[in-house]
């Protein structure tokens, strides 16, 4: 069984890179996106379990990933909640772990991100 996943990313050209990773790491299927936060919210509230990661950018054009985390984790416990962004200081990290987030990547550390989601992937 593959993967579910979420993706929170307001940039279209960051959405479109990642599908095409999602694609090449294999074991994965992408069942929802969202550029905005209410726009995320919604999905998580009308999908509830039928996603196993979400990964969710901080700055969104309208609102805040880390309302997203918030409401991913209260939604769904068992669910694996990754932030993914370019703003994930180690103080901003710890704020979206303490929201619930499982791990958070600057998008600088796009290597780490990747081997992360790799070992997640369906065995």
């Amino acid at each position: 069984m593959e993967v579910r996943l979420f993706l929170v990313e307001d940039r279209l050209s960051m959405q479109k890179l990642l599908e095409d990773v999602f694609v090449a790491l294999g074991g994965f299927e992408l069942v929802g996106e969202a550029d905005t936060e209410a726009e995320a919210k919604l999905w998580l509230l009308e999908h509830p379990n039928q996603w196993d990661i979400a990964i969710v950018d901080l700055v969104l054009e309208q609102g805040s990933g880390m309302g997203v985390v918030r409401r991913a984790r209260e939604l769904h416990l068992q669910g694996k909640v990754v932030v993914f962004s370019a703003y994930a200081s180690p103080a901003v990290a710890r704020h979206c772990l303490g929201l619930g987030a499982d791990v958070v990547f600057n998008k600088s550390e796009t290597g780490e991100f990747l081997r992360w989601l790799s070992d997640q992937g369906a065995h």
